[in-house]
């Protein structure tokens, strides 16, 4: 598994806390940015991730903002990508196992790096479980067309 992170100043802190996450399980990621704290938004943040993604050259994304609710509204614009914005742990392993999530969204100003890493994990230890839930996701993605 390779993750794919993408952050805007509002979320660069949480997301380097995430990594050294990542470092200390061993998976390996790609950082597309951002790498200040410096202002920049959230849309252009969202889609150098999604786009590995897409391109099978990461298997899920990792995105942070301020809220986690902007850069997954941008996420959810590009076609392919079922980004879910997560606070609790219930919600980042159901947006994997029903919904296929393929990018989560975390608000650096929101949730704390424990949470933050435990929400990771959940996400990423979870697989989709098809069945019935396919069908309803080929009808999210139908929605795209």
């Amino acid at each position: 598994m390779k993750v794919a992170f993408g952050a805007d100043h509002g979320g660069y802190l949480l997301k380097e806390e995430v990594k050294k996450h990542l470092d200390e399980r061993g998976i390996p990621y790609e950082d597309f940015g951002c790498f200040l704290e410096e202002s920049v938004d959230y849309p252009d943040m969202a889609v150098p991730p999604c786009k590995a993604v897409l391109a099978g050259e990461c298997d899920l994304a990792l995105l942070f903002c301020g809220t986690g609710v902007g850069i997954s509204m941008a996420a959810n614009k590009i076609k392919g990508i079922r980004a879910c914005c997560c606070s609790d742990v219930f919600s980042a392993k159901y947006t994997r196992l029903h919904n296929n999530a393929n990018a989560l969204c975390l608000g650096g100003r929101v949730v704390g790096p424990g949470l933050a890493c435990e929400l990771v994990d959940v996400f990423l230890d979870s697989e989709f479980e098809g069945g019935r839930h396919q069908r309803r996701v080929d009808k999210v993605m139908a929605l795209e067309k």
